[in-house]
């Protein structure tokens, strides 16, 4: 590749990056201000007993609660994916692309929502919560860390997390050009993260599904562990950690 040409596509990829970043600073920002509405209007539509609004509610909640939390760690993949579409397939509009990929990386995230509204309408019928939406059992909520800690030392989350830090979403020799393929390669992205944090985020129901701080403290940790590399192995001494913290726990219960 000539200098020219590497000069272009450096630039490119600069203007890129700060363009959508940018942009999902913005939904970002609009993701935490309906979250903290819809927030508000679970513990109201609760304590009304409306079970329609409040499973509405906490759909919307967890809905962007995920695209807040996971959409910025999507951003090197997206990058990336749009500078490759932009070097084999000039003809193509690069943003009709970039949106396509983050719809599809956003249909899995939205599912994962719909599942954990679920659960979470499931869990607070039988155990009891705190306004913030923590168990307030503390068995279960050693249970939590436990599944929690035990998940970050499995081959699946070595696996996932390894196709998840890689910011290409396709096999080599298998990219394909068009909306369609890129949507597709949203969606495996996206299922690799899922693979990798979904797991995670059991510990909300630890912290608080409406905790601010835990959320935010749970949104870095998973930012900074697709971050640092994978040798370093941080995803099994957060696994550990986490056992560990189940363990003090069950001792000062007496339950070990």
């Amino acid at each position: 590749m000539s200098n020219g040409t590497g000069d272009f596509f450096a630039s490119l990829f600069h203007h890129q990056r700060v363009v959508i970043i940018a942009s999902l600073s913005a939904v970002v920002a609009v993701c935490v201000a309906i979250m903290q509405w819809s927030g508000d209007r679970v513990m109201m539509s609760s304590m009304a007993s409306d079970a329609t609004l409040y499973a509405v509610l906490v759909f919307v909640m967890w809905w962007t609660m995920m695209m807040a939390m996971m959409l910025p760690t999507a951003v090197p993949a997206l990058l990336t994916d749009s500078v490759i579409a932009r070097r084999w397939s000039p003809a193509e509009n690069t943003t009709r692309l970039q949106i396509a990929f983050a719809l599809g990386y956003a249909t899995v995230w939205t599912t994962f929502a719909l599942a954990a509204t679920v659960v979470n309408v499931m869990v607070a019928r039988v155990i009891q919560m705190t306004p913030m939406m923590a168990v307030t059992s503390q068995v279960v909520g050693i249970a939590l860390l436990v599944l929690a800690g035990l998940y970050q030392l499995t081959p699946a989350k070595q696996s996932c997390l390894t196709r998840c830090q890689s910011p290409i979403a396709f096999a080599p020799g298998q990219w394909r050009p068009g909306p369609n393929a890129t949507y597709r390669r949203g969606l495996a992205h996206g299922l690799f993260c899922t693979g990798c944090c979904g797991p995670l985020m059991l510990l909300l129901f630890y912290g608080g599904v409406m905790e601010a701080n835990w959320i935010g403290g749970l949104a870095l940790y998973v930012l900074i562990e697709k971050l640092t590399p994978a040798h370093w192995r941080l995803h099994q001494f957060t696994g550990v950690l986490l056992l560990v913290w189940a363990g003090l726990l069950a001792f000062s219960l007496r339950l070990i």
